[in-house]
């Protein structure tokens, strides 16, 4: 039996205790746009307040907090950006990452994790309403903000097939639960050859072109709108992307998806699945044990899975040859398979 030295004390127990207040912080500090205030700094809260259209007292609290956490820097009662803060928290920076707050710590999740006692008596979600809904509105702000984060793992993705994609005359590429649609349209971007059949709910879809206007790939996308379990596929096409959802179902239930999906792939084509996996105790990765926790709230049956379960899935739908890559900085996987053949 394995044992680690890490210890708990009462500064770290407290700390903990008030985790959320700092939350709170960063996610008022984002959307009411202090940060973008703040980066024509040093500037006082009388200022910040007048442009935000904010009471003045207020706006003093709110700073001097922010400074307190480390997301301003305060002197002599002006208020600036900290280290960093100009790359990552003001908007006009491409590596700007404050929208993210409207994805993971959005009320969606708030509200699903102040029932986290129930759904552990319960075994899944006692949400009315939850991450399996129709129509969730949760996934438009999922769909709108994550890009931060999806970016950097599509792009793993676009590298892992390029010699392969870049030698086909045509690409043709199902998105599954496409969200955004980084994955796909990054690879469209890569590949002009490349068409895009984009499946989500179709209070996403919207999003998805959205956002492939902005790329320069519109006209290459294309409407799948339904539920991915029971939509017809179309098809067949040289890549299948399944992206982030596997961990919404039990093992069973998400290598049934990929069973469904496995005949809408070309016989020389692959799939490509990415996201959360657990690989190492909790305590050494804790990333996906608390990503389970989410799903624990707000799925019927979802968790995090492992690499071998993933294999497991893909050898029962008929692919081989898995290859896992990882993606720098964060904590998702990307796993890329080919349809076996015979």
């Amino acid at each position: 039996m394995s044992t680690n030295n890490k210890s708990i004390s009462r500064e770290s127990l407290l700390g903990m205790m008030q985790a959320y207040k700092t939350t709170s912080l960063l996610r008022t500090g984002v959307t009411m746009g202090v940060f973008d205030c703040l980066a024509e700094g040093p500037i006082d809260a009388e200022t910040v307040a007048g442009r935000l259209g904010s009471d003045v007292r207020g706006m003093r609290i709110l700073l001097n907090a922010l400074a307190a956490v480390g997301l301003a820097v305060e002197d002599g009662g002006r208020f600036a950006l900290p280290e960093h803060g100009e790359r990552l928290l003001v908007s006009k920076s491409p590596e700007y990452l404050g929208d993210m707050v409207r994805v993971m710590a959005s009320d969606w999740e708030w509200d699903a994790l102040k029932k986290l006692h129930d759904a552990v008596r319960h075994g899944g979600t006692v949400m009315e309403v939850h991450a399996e809904t129709p129509g969730y509105e949760y996934w438009e702000d999922f769909a709108s903000y994550a890009v931060a984060v999806a970016r950097p793992t599509a792009a793993v993705v676009a590298d892992a097939l390029e010699p392969w994609a870049a030698g086909r005359e045509s690409l043709d590429v199902l998105d599954v639960a496409c969200g955004h649609g980084m994955y796909g349209l990054t690879l469209a971007q890569r590949n002009p050859q490349a068409q895009v059949w984009a499946l989500d709910w179709p209070n996403v879809l919207p999003l998805t072109e959205q956002h492939a206007e902005r790329m320069g790939v519109r006209e290459r996308v294309h409407r799948l709108p339904g539920d991915m379990f029971e939509v017809p596929l179309g098809g067949p096409y040289d890549v299948v992307l399944v992206t982030n959802v596997l961990h919404h179902f039990s093992a069973e239930r998400a290598g049934e998806l990929l069973t469904r999906l496995a005949p809408a792939v070309k016989p020389d084509g692959k799939i490509v699945l990415v996201g959360f996996t657990l690989d190492a105790p909790p305590a050494e990765d804790p990333a996906p044990h608390l990503f389970s926790i989410l799903m624990l709230t707000w799925t019927f049956e979802g968790e995090v899975h492992t690499v071998q379960d993933y294999t497991h899935m893909l050898d029962r739908a008929g692919f081989v040859d898995g290859r896992r890559y990882d993606v720098p900085g964060l904590a998702f996987r990307v796993l890329v398979a080919d349809k076996a053949q015979g």
